[in-house]
């Protein structure tokens, strides 16, 4: 195995392709003995398509040779066991659903494969994707190829792990609580979640405010890529936003204003990530940029917000999609909290997060964007010691001395849900005592995607890159 292949930007690939010197079949057959070699203990993929992923990449050699490739053309992309693709099995985690094959192509894996990706995969995620941990009884415990006891996060976790792992060059995901964002940070890799709207969804998530679907790469330059190329507005989804194209090459950062909130005013956050997160600011500060400390007061009311959220829209979903009688024995205890707390939520309940929101936007408006800063900065994630099959509704960690629970006390993501006008990216910054990477978001204003990649990409050239040659995980 060429392993030096499997971790190859998607932009070096194209390049590659384009002067000759690597097949698409080479590169795919590379990340096919990399996924044999290490699924069984990572467990980061639900379904595989290899042989026909072998045909469409030969389909794509012949495209380069012939002047035809598209902008994407043979390179491999994982998607998250939750968007439909027509004539293949999508359980998004839930025994409900194996056996399931969708009669239509969501718009995020359509676009990918009308713009040549290859689909050699299908990624794990857990049950109805509403676990900060990825495991399910369906698909087991999907494991951080950092540090295997440890989760690499969810939802999209298969997503974050297989980039990881080196056995894939693209990853698709979505976006909640930060299920794309926690995995993106605990693996290392760069996630986006963009404002709501900019990648169309199809009913009925279309309709949720709080979710965003997405991607995960290795580098901010191959997420700017899969970012233009599944972006945009969608004849059949009425909330989809305007054309939008991230440049593919930004300013220097200098002489930009960048706020550092360390805890968002409501998270006990582990020294070591405070230290990561200093070392980050450290670097911005290096590259020009004005780096200011500033302190949110956000209620505490906003955990409840996000959870009750769940419950009232996700759980109206499920109760829709799966009918009245669900089987609550078949269900994963993480999943059946949503399903069956959906009783306990009314509308006025729902109508009252909308306050909080209200009350957190003002704040961060008049503290961040109307106080002159042009982006904020803050942790991903709370702790990087988070075990592979933990469980929400009743492990309890500790963090900086503080019992922390689940989603609203782990992971600094679902903030910029309630608030979900705001582009928010997740990169690593640093890593562990345990090995596991340490994410920071970039918050920037609303709607204002390229500000977040601008200070992403000029950070990203002067922090070790997690993946170069000698320091990718290590796995037998």
């Amino acid at each position: 195995m060429n392993l030096d292949l499997c971790y190859l930007s998607a932009r070096e690939c194209l390049n590659r392709f384009r002067r000759g010197s690597l097949s698409p079949v080479e590169l795919l057959d590379a990340l096919i003995e990399r996924a044999e070699a290490l699924e069984p203990r990572i467990n980061a993929f639900s379904f595989t398509y290899f042989e026909e992923a072998r045909e469409q990449a030969k389909r794509a050699e012949r495209a380069w040779r012939n002047g035809t490739a598209r902008p994407l053309e043979g390179i491999p992309v994982a998607i998250k066991d939750e968007p439909m693709i027509e004539g293949r099995p999508t359980t998004n985690g839930s025994l409900l659903l194996e056996g399931y094959v969708a009669d239509y192509t969501d718009p995020l894996p359509q676009r990918l494969q009308d713009a040549g990706a290859i689909i050699h995969a299908r990624t794990t995620t857990p049950e109805f994707s509403m676990s900060l941990a990825t495991w399910s009884t369906l698909w087991g415990v999907t494991r951080n190829p950092w540090n295997p006891s440890c989760t690499p996060g969810g939802s999209s976790g298969g997503a974050a792990a297989a980039l990881a792992a080196g056995t894939t060059i693209l990853a698709s995901g979505s976006d909640i609580a930060g299920s794309i964002r926690i995995p993106a940070a605990l693996t290392g890799t760069v996630g986006f979640k963009a404002p709501w709207g900019r990648v169309p969804e199809v009913y009925p998530w279309n309709r949720e405010s709080f979710a965003q679907s997405g991607g995960l790469a290795r580098s901010v330059g191959d997420m700017i890529l899969m970012q233009n190329v599944i972006a945009g507005p969608h004849p059949y989804d009425l909330c989809s936003l305007p054309a939008y194209t991230l440049p593919e090459r930004q300013a220097s950062i200098a002489g930009m204003r960048i706020a550092l909130c360390p805890d968002l005013g409501i998270f006990a956050v582990d020294p070591e990530v405070r230290q990561a997160l200093a070392g980050a600011a450290e670097a911005l500060r290096d590259l020009g940029a004005d780096v200011e400390v500033v302190n949110l007061d956000w209620p505490d009311e906003a955990g409840r917000v996000i959870m009750q959220h769940l419950m009232f829209q996700a759980g109206s979903v499920f109760h829709e999609q799966l009918g009245d009688d669900i089987p609550m024995d078949k269900l994963t205890s993480y999943a059946r909290e949503i399903v069956e707390g959906r009783a306990e939520v009314s509308f006025e309940d729902e109508k009252a997060g909308w306050r909080i929101a209200d009350t957190m936007l003002r704040e961060l408006q008049d503290k961040v964007f109307l106080a002159g800063f042009d982006a904020l900065v803050c942790p991903t994630m709370a702790t990087t010691r988070i075990p592979a099959d933990y469980d929400q509704t009743h492990d309890v960690l500790t963090v900086d001395g503080r019992q922390a629970d689940g989603v609203t006390g782990l992971c600094l993501t679902y903030p910029f849900n309630i608030l979900n006008r705001f582009p928010v990216l997740s990169v690593p910054v640093g890593a562990g005592a345990n090995h596991v990477p340490i994410g920071m978001q970039i918050v920037a204003p609303s709607y204002d995607d390229a500000t977040a990649f601008r200070i992403a990409g000029d950070l990203e050239h002067v922090l070790p890159p997690p993946f170069a040659a000698g320091r990718r995980p290590i796995l037998s």
